[in-house]
């Protein structure tokens, strides 16, 4: 108990009898569990991410379990929907469930008084457990199952004359007549239930055909919820036969890990990594063991779930942050029982790094230069990559890295010695890498070749394969609809009240964004500044993408994936699963599309604004623009032949676009290697960020000066700062920053301890105890 009302789940590590002798310590109030649901390896891990990324145990503990495992006073639970055993019920999770039909929600102190007693925690945590509750942070999820829409034959239609009937009245309507004929070869051909997206694919029908049969009658709609859990049963594939390629590098990566327990998988995209990776998989599966499969972004990570349990069925757990609570717990559960679990394999986005293995025998790190895989906000700020080496070390087992373009630190291990590398330079099936050419901005609007945001030469290519009945994706690194609106008279921008940014245009929303704090506000009629009318909007995000390839390609289905349309639980499973069906023709979007997706049909990938990757206060920004660029370049031809890639630049000669054109990673890695040599950054030195926040900027600016005086008595030339970013102020928070450089090679431990220690003093000060203080070590 913390308070007169407040009650809060924790964790034993250990027990023992030294009471603490500056306060009266609390009896526990009561014992949730019958079992321990965190193991000693976890402790451990938690303790090694608390003291490397100097942030307390108690962080980590809040990031590592999920909702449904912290139970706390102020915890609301609402009535699962479906059906249960009123006998497998006690007398008082009966009188929870009734009151929860009246009531809908309940807290904890509602609970209390309908029972009458005050340890309530485990009757909630056995309904948790039954499914019969959901605790509330769950509600928006709640209502957001995977629903998808099939057909069916009415019943009353139940002998052939009937159906001949049928036939005969959609005489004059031949292609609801051959919708209904494929309908009905389906049907007898598969025992399932046929999908509205399978019957259009199969008949090559459009989307009202199927409409127009419905509403005459003579099929029937429905929807029905769907899981991405396969249950055990299903069909599994078998395993693929590598080729020579793949065989070969299977081959040099076991020779690699009897010399070092981390590999780099360096393969070109469309290589075939992930059959690779299935077969080191099968390899650890005979063995006994767990595989930690790890994705850096969850639209990545349901399309890889797809083709695994394809192979594996219901060994795969999946873990990500747009599972609900339950679904979480379940995982977690599972995984502490140890060889009885039935998820052997658990494919996941960083946080499942967390999850309680005790038998691990392969860590898997896709896309391993991805950022993605670093948390910024809030603590802990671990990179999930470099977690899962110590994780490895911990079980004893290997770690397989995989990227076409891998980070400067990793190659530079690789190429050190300190990990081992294999290289597949080969595309799966001979097929030859895209064919990249540029697209020139600045000379297509001279010679007023420019249609809109396209050069007339990515339309025409757009239009060729697209007559070619081949897909195309299209990449542009903004959301939203404009990303500025500006008086043309006096050059006032809207901007966030809380933020130092200007407010992009959403119109699908009819609003102003910010997209850092989210505060929205409706469009200005006239200046704010000036009282002038004369509003423009500038730039173009993926919202006015779609919206302008609708006029040049007003037949094609056009859609977009960006934060905006992936928002709920089943977003990037709908998009992927439409775009691999052929259900949409073009595919607009953000970074999303150029992570490592695999589609059998795409012909072309346009880019329509590189400069705009180039130009960040970043030392990272010329490695991620390569990266960016020849990931998404990789989603063209992947499937029998070679594609094509179109980068529009104001810039053609640029080296980082020549390097991509020319598949140069080799001579990229070198320029970026000497240039962080020369000004000491990682992989030579190392980083930490320290953020000072005030709601003052006097005192914000004060202090951050003040820390970085006290740093500097001891780490001398090693701190830098403190100074103001481009974006000074987030949420009303006024920001500086102070970064310290410290060599790689010596010890860290004894730095951090310092760095710590001496923000804790700074903290303590009266004057300075509002400040915030964040502290995010290997920032990059």
């Amino acid at each position: 108990q913390f308070g007169k009302k407040r009650l809060y789940s924790g964790i034993v590590e250990s027990i023992h009898e030294n009471p603490p002798k500056v306060y009266q310590a609390k009896y526990i109030d009561s014992i949730l569990d019958d079992f321990p649901i965190v193991n000693s390896f976890q402790f451990k891990f938690w303790r090694w991410i608390s003291e490397y990324y100097l942030c307390t145990i108690g962080e980590v503990m809040n990031a590592a379990l999920p909702t449904g495992l912290k139970l706390v006073s102020k915890t609301k639970i609402v009535l699962n929907s479906i059906e249960y055993d009123v006998k497998s019920l006690s007398d008082k999770e009966y009188l929870i469930v009734e009151a929860l039909e009246v009531r809908s929600l309940l807290e904890m102190s509602d609970v209390e008084k309908i029972l009458d007693i005050k340890t309530v925690y485990p009757i909630i945590k056995s309904l948790l457990e039954k499914e019969i509750i959901l605790v509330a942070e769950q509600v928006h999820e709640k209502y957001k199952p995977k629903l998808k829409k099939y057909i069916r034959l009415p019943e009353k239609y139940d002998s052939e004359e009937q159906i001949k009937e049928i036939f005969e009245k959609l005489t004059r309507a031949t292609k609801q007549q051959d919708l209904f004929m494929m309908f009905l070869h389906l049907k007898n051909s598969t025992d399932k239930d046929i999908s509205r997206e399978l019957l259009i694919k199969e008949s090559n029908a459009k989307a009202n055909a199927v409409s127009e049969v419905v509403k005459k009658g003579f099929l029937e709609e429905f929807t029905k919820e769907t899981t991405r859990i396969l249950p055990s049963g299903n069909k599994i594939d078998k395993i693929d036969e590598l080729t020579v390629f793949q065989q070969n590098a299977l081959l040099k990566i076991k020779k690699e890990n009897k010399e070092y327990k981390t590999v780099l998988l360096h393969g070109v995209t469309g290589s075939g990594k992930t059959e690779i990776y299935i077969k080191l998989i099968e390899e650890q599966l005979k063995l006994g063991k767990q595989i930690l499969y790890l994705l850096p972004e969850i639209a990545l990570t349901t399309q890889i779930i797809t083709r695994i349990r394809k192979k594996f069925g219901d060994k795969v757990g999946i873990y990500h942050s747009k599972f609900n609570a339950n679904e979480r717990v379940e995982v977690w559960n599972e995984l502490l029982k140890n060889e009885k679990s039935r998820f052997q394999i658990v494919v996941g986005a960083r946080s499942a790094v967390f999850l309680p293995f005790s038998n691990l025998g392969l860590v898997i790190v896709d896309e391993e230069h991805d950022s993605s895989y670093k948390q910024n906000e809030p603590s802990p700020r671990y990179n999930g990559k470099d977690a899962s080496l110590y994780i490895a070390n911990m079980h004893d087992c290997n770690v397989l890295l995989g990227s076409a373009t891998p980070s400067v630190e990793t190659y530079w291990n690789a190429k050190n010695n300190k990990f081992g590398l294999v290289t597949l330079s080969e595309r799966y099936g001979g097929i030859k890498l895209p064919d990249i050419v540029c697209a020139d901005i600045g000379d297509a609007k001279k010679k007023n070749k420019m249609k809109s945001h396209f050069t007339q030469f990515l339309l025409d290519e757009m239009k060729r394969y697209l007559d070619n009945k081949e897909q195309i994706i299209l990449f542009q690194n903004r959301r939203g609809y404009n990303p500025l609106w500006n008086c043309d008279k006096c050059g006032w921008v809207p901007e966030c009240k809380n933020c130092d940014i200007s407010l992009t245009y959403h119109k699908y929303s009819h609003q102003l964004k910010c997209h850092y704090c989210g505060y929205a506000e409706q469009p200005y009629a006239k200046c704010k500044s000036c009282g002038s009318n004369s509003l423009q909007m500038i730039g173009f995000g993926t919202e006015k993408i779609e919206e302008e390839l609708a006029v040049f390609f007003p037949d094609k289905v056009i859609k977009r994936m960006d934060y905006d349309t992936t928002r709920n639980k089943n977003g990037y499973q709908n998009i992927i699963d439409n775009f691999e069906q052929g259900l949409i023709d073009i595919l607009v979007g953000t970074q999303m599309v150029t992570k490592g997706l695999d589609f059998d049909n795409v012909g072309l990938v346009g880019v329509l604004n590189a400069d705009s990757l180039f130009h960040y206060p970043d030392f990272r920004a010329c490695e991620r623009s390569f990266q960016m660029l020849t990931q998404v370049s990789g989603r063209a031809g992947r499937k029998g032949k070679q594609g094509k890639v179109i980068i529009q630049t104001y810039s053609p000669e640029n080296e980082i676009i020549k390097k991509v054109i020319e598949n140069d990673f080799t001579s990229m890695y070198h320029f970026l290697v000497h240039e962080r040599e020369e000004f000491y950054y990682p992989p030579f030195y190392r980083l930490i960020r320290i953020i000072v926040k005030h709601r003052n900027r006097e005192v914000s600016l004060e202090g951050s000066e003040y820390l970085t005086d006290l740093l500097k008595k001891q780490l001398k030339g090693r701190v830098f700062g403190p100074e103001t970013p481009a974006i000074s102020r987030v949420k009303n928070q006024y920001i500086n920053q102070i970064m310290i450089k410290f060599e790689a090679k010596i010890s860290a431990v004894k730095l951090k301890l310092f760095v710590q220690e001496t923000v804790d003093k700074f903290q303590n000060m009266d004057k300075y105890k509002a400040s915030r203080v964040v502290l995010d070590v290997d920032f990059y």
